[in-house]
């Protein structure tokens, strides 16, 4: 049987501050990676439109829970 890890757990698996943060990269490329296969999108448009989404996202409060 397979374990399924969330990515906060994998990265907490890292040991030391810069391995997290190297880890990060890793998955953050890989998961773009998954995304442009997917999509047939550039790697240049997909940064260009995850960086207008946190663009937009960052001057807003969080959400709530209902």
């Amino acid at each position: 049987m397979a374990t399924t890890l969330v990515p906060e757990e994998l990265l907490a698996a890292f040991p030391g501050e810069q391995a997290r943060t190297l880890g990060f990269y890793l998955l953050a490329d890989l998961a773009l990676g998954l995304v442009r296969e997917g999509s047939g999108q550039s790697m240049d448009e997909l940064v260009r439109e995850l960086s207008l989404l946190v663009a937009n996202t960052a001057g807003q409060p969080p959400p709530t829970a209902a």
